[in-house]
Parts: structure tokens; sequence; C-alpha cells
């Protein structure tokens, strides 16, 4: 459990987030992560808690002390999340937790992508501005593992506040800033960002549509 908290704090650092911001993203009191982390108190993160925080950060649920998916019957378990990645001007966020899970064949799965289980999820596309590529209500996989330490070309899950939006980003030369666009025209593209600025939840490596 230690290394919970000690994972949990090099994290808070790195992004340069108070320990209050993040217990108010919990729904906490201001000093519910700060006893965490230098009391242990509590003992252990509470599911809720280990599932925002994993998706916030871009993490395992497992670095927080979270189990790994179930493989039952050659079938890997990846939740879906109860929360939609706006293909528009941004969804919140509200709740993101399992409402669901989809079983993927385990040599398929390992096929696609060499991600621990405990890393995808698969959230919803809300909006129109990933036309043609994503549609609205399509269903992407998300890999949290692969974020800002490994950002390169390709299409993105990122969080702007509390708002969970599906981009393209490219990489601008000298790797030190980005271009986060939308793949219909009708919607802006925003150029020359700082890549250390925008919070990268996960790459998109598959996606699923209703016919």
């Amino acid at each position: 459990m230690e290394n919970v908290r000690e994972e949990l704090d090099r994290l808070i650092q790195k992004h340069k987030y108070g320990y209050a911001a993040i217990s108010r993203l919990l729904g906490r009191n201001a000093s519910y992560i700060q006893q965490f982390i230098k009391r242990g108190s509590p003992r252990k993160l509470d599911d809720e808690d280990r599932k925002i925080l994993a998706s916030f950060f871009g993490v395992d649920e497992q670095v927080f002390g979270g189990p790994a998916n179930v493989v039952w019957d050659g079938l890997v378990e990846i939740p879906v999340l109860d929360v939609e990645a706006s293909a528009g001007f941004g969804a919140v966020a509200a709740s993101e937790t399992a409402q669901t899970r989809f079983g993927f064949d385990e040599r398929w799965l390992r096929s696609l992508t060499s991600a621990k289980s405990a890393s995808l999820s698969i959230v919803r596309v809300m909006g129109d501005s990933m036309e043609p590529t994503l549609s609205d209500g399509d269903e992407v996989l998300v890999d949290a593992s692969d974020h800002a330490s490994r950002l390169r070309d390709g299409i993105y899950v990122l969080r702007a506040d509390d708002a969970l939006v599906v981009k393209r980003v490219a990489i601008k030369p000298g790797g030190k800033q980005i271009t986060i666009a939308s793949d219909n025209p009708a919607y802006p593209t925003w150029r020359d960002m700082n890549r250390s600025e925008v919070h990268v939840v996960g790459r998109v490596i598959w996606f699923g549509r209703a016919l």
C-alpha cells in the first residue's frame, strides 16, 4: 500500500496538482488525499476513488491497488465506462465507473495491443466532429497506458477541465508542441499547443459501430 501512496504522490507532483484539487475531483473534503498519502488514512482507496484516479491520470487501475480485469473462458472483460468522450465541444465526465463490460478474445486482444488489460476501457463517442472517422454513438477502446509520455500522431481521448474530448493529435517538429484537430473540417483546430499542458487520458486503438 505504501507503493500506492508514493505513486499517487508522484503523479500529483508531476502534473502540478494540489492535494485539495484531487480531493475535490473525488468529491471528498479538501484534506482527504493529503491524509491518505501522509497519514495512511484511509488504509486503502475505495473502488470508486481508485477508478476515477486511474482514469484521470491515465494509468492502470492496478497502480492504485485495483484488480486485473478478469479472463474468463478465453475472454478478457473490458469495462464500458459510464461517460462519453465528446467529438464536439466537450462532455462533462461526471461518472467514470463501469456500467457494463465487453468480453474480448484474449488472443485477438493481444494481437491488437500489448497493453495490460487493466489499462483498457471503452467509452462512447458523442458528436460529429470526428466524422467520417468516428461517428456519434461509436464505442472506442482506449489504452490509458499510452498517454503523454508516449504521445505520437493518432487519435486520443483528452481531458479539458471536467470534460473529455476525442481528437486527432499531431506532433509538431521538435516534439514540444502539438496540433489538436477534428477530422470534420466544420470544427476548429488548435495549433501550437504546449504538449505539457494537454492532459492525455489515452490512445484510441479500436472502435465499434452499430449498423
